[in-house]
């Protein structure tokens, strides 16, 4: 079988998209699986330089992050019959035009990736790009609806992209979703990772790993982390992700004006061994997240041996709480405040138990492989609704 993913961009800067098509590119194989990827990266980006698999960077994008791309049009018109299913990741974005006429034409399946993009938060934050997609919507939908399947990673993101926008008729699958186990030595990375901030060596800390984004909390993270400071004097805090949006300034501003500057920590994007070692070298990760379908981050901690404190708006939290391997509260000041609290009165061997219950969650509920298991069957035959529907009640 033959798989083209479709993404805007593979940037690791991007987050959880990008991350989770490198991951399934890597399962693929093992299940006879050739895949290929389409993206609209310029050609000489230095992180394409490294990938296993064939990737189509077409560069050309038009209207910002919309995507729009004659190029893109023609290339996948030209090459649609080649493949034998296609898989969008994201939606709002020219690609998703241009992939459902290209596989209608041929006579192709696709699948959708939504990755949190239908969720009603969104609506609520950003009211005048709401009013954007309200006039974009029936072409999108028509995306949806035509596809064999919308592919969500959990219920809870099903649900709420239910909620959205109307009509919502399509086929929702509830996909098992997650990384594949890093390669590499963890006490090298963990020292290397120390070697190039020595200042957190002997220091315990806690890690945020993701974007800089006013939808992740950070500036909870930091307000609630200076409330909490003066009683762990031994701890600090690790603020790594790339900065996007121009969010660091201010929020480093926010720790000086908070006192807690010395023990905020700014390493910037970490990728490969230095984020391995990152995680693994941390006490704890935590998102304060206002939404995340998912979170690649969460599971990445799980899998170095780290407990994690989160949201309860990050919708893997049920099984997080139920597994023992964090603690979760809501996504208000509040709410991130009880968190670092709770964390920081636990005991050595509470803290010791939760990390060691880690990475057998992990296992259990979060391997790729059985994401791109899914992917094969998904495509293997033509399913009726009625069969699709009992796919996405798994």
């Amino acid at each position: 079988m033959r798989i083209l993913h479709v993404i805007g961009s593979l940037s690791p800067a991007d987050g959880g998209p990008p991350e989770a098509v490198r991951q399934l590119a890597r399962a693929y194989p093992s299940l006879g699986i050739e895949v290929e990827v389409l993206c609209q990266d310029e050609p000489d980006q230095p992180f394409l330089e490294t990938l296993s698999f064939p990737v189509h960077a077409l560069g050309q994008r038009l209207l910002g992050r919309f995507g729009l791309s004659p190029r893109l049009w023609r290339w996948i018109h030209r090459n649609a019959s080649r493949f034998d299913a296609i898989v969008l990741n994201g939606i709002w974005i020219f690609p998703n035009v241009a992939i459902r006429s290209a596989a209608l034409r041929a006579s192709r399946p696709y699948a959708v990736f939504p990755h949190g993009a239908l969720d009603p938060w969104f609506n609520r934050k950003y009211p005048l790009k709401h009013l954007k997609k309200l006039l974009y919507w029936p072409f999108q939908y028509k995306v949806l609806r035509d596809a064999r399947a919308v592919l969500f990673t959990t219920a809870a993101e099903r649900d709420l992209a239910a909620t959205s926008f109307r009509p919502n008729h399509w086929n929702s699958v509830v996909v098992p979703y997650g990384i594949s186990d890093p390669e590499g030595d963890p006490a090298a990375q963990a020292e290397a990772f120390l070697a190039k901030h020595p200042l957190l060596r002997g220091r315990r800390y806690l890690l945020y790993l993701a974007r800089l984004h006013e939808k992740k909390g950070c500036d909870l993270l930091l307000q609630a982390f200076a409330r909490v400071a003066p009683s762990v004097p031994d701890a600090d805090l690790v603020m790594a992700g790339p900065d996007q949006v121009g969010l660091q300034a201010r929020l480093q501003a926010m720790a000086r004006e908070l006192g807690v500057e010395n023990r905020v920590h700014w390493p910037g994007m970490l990728s490969g061994d230095l984020k391995w070692g990152a995680l693994r070298a941390a006490e704890a990760f935590v998102l304060p997240s206002h939404q995340e379908n998912f979170g690649i981050s969460v599971v990445e901690s799980l899998v170095a041996r780290r407990p994690v404190l989160i949201s309860n708006q990050v919708n893997i939290w049920p099984r997080i709480e139920a597994d023992g391997v964090g603690l979760v509260d809501e996504d208000t000041l509040e709410g991130t405040e009880r968190l670092l609290r709770r964390w920081f009165a636990l005991s050595a061997a509470g803290r010791d138990s939760m990390a060691a219950r880690a990475y057998a969650c992990f296992l259990r509920n979060y391997s790729m492989k059985e994401t791109a298991i899914l992917i094969r069957g998904l495509f293997s035959a033509t399913p009726s609704r009625t069969e699709a529907a009992a796919v996405s009640s798994r």
